[in-house]
């Protein structure tokens, strides 16, 4: 996968974890000089690697677990569609045996994330 295309997958899923949880950024603050530089998140967010295969795995084991873990998930269908209407269309006419993913991004408890997360390499 190419790199600017795993930059973006990675933008978006952060994006729309940031969006469910707003606490997890951090408040505005000064430099020495009294500039103002906007908060940024006060977790580390790890970005890992898996193959398709994997990811759609992962999203069917954790789906059970949709009530303690906030699971975003980006489907390959980004790359050909131009609007976020056509997303939706795809997404809504695809079986979901059939969805591709291309990213996902986990929110929770720490222990019941690692227990998702914990055999995937960081990606480097």
């Amino acid at each position: 996968m190419a790199i600017g295309f795993i930059a973006n997958t990675a933008s978006v899923l952060s994006l729309s974890i940031g969006k469910q949880h707003p606490e997890i950024i951090g408040k505005d603050i000064n430099d020495s000089d009294g500039h103002n530089h906007h908060g940024i998140t006060i977790l580390p967010v790890p970005v890992l690697k898996g193959t398709a295969p994997l990811l759609h795995h992962l999203r069917e084991q954790v789906r059970p677990y949709e009530h303690q873990v906030t699971v975003v998930d980006l489907i390959d269908t980004t790359r050909t569609t131009q609007t976020y209407m056509e997303y939706s269309k795809q997404m809504l006419s695809t079986p979901t045996e059939q969805l591709i993913f291309c990213g996902m991004a986990l929110y929770g408890p720490k222990k019941l994330v690692n227990k998702f997360t914990g055999n995937l390499g960081l990606l480097r």
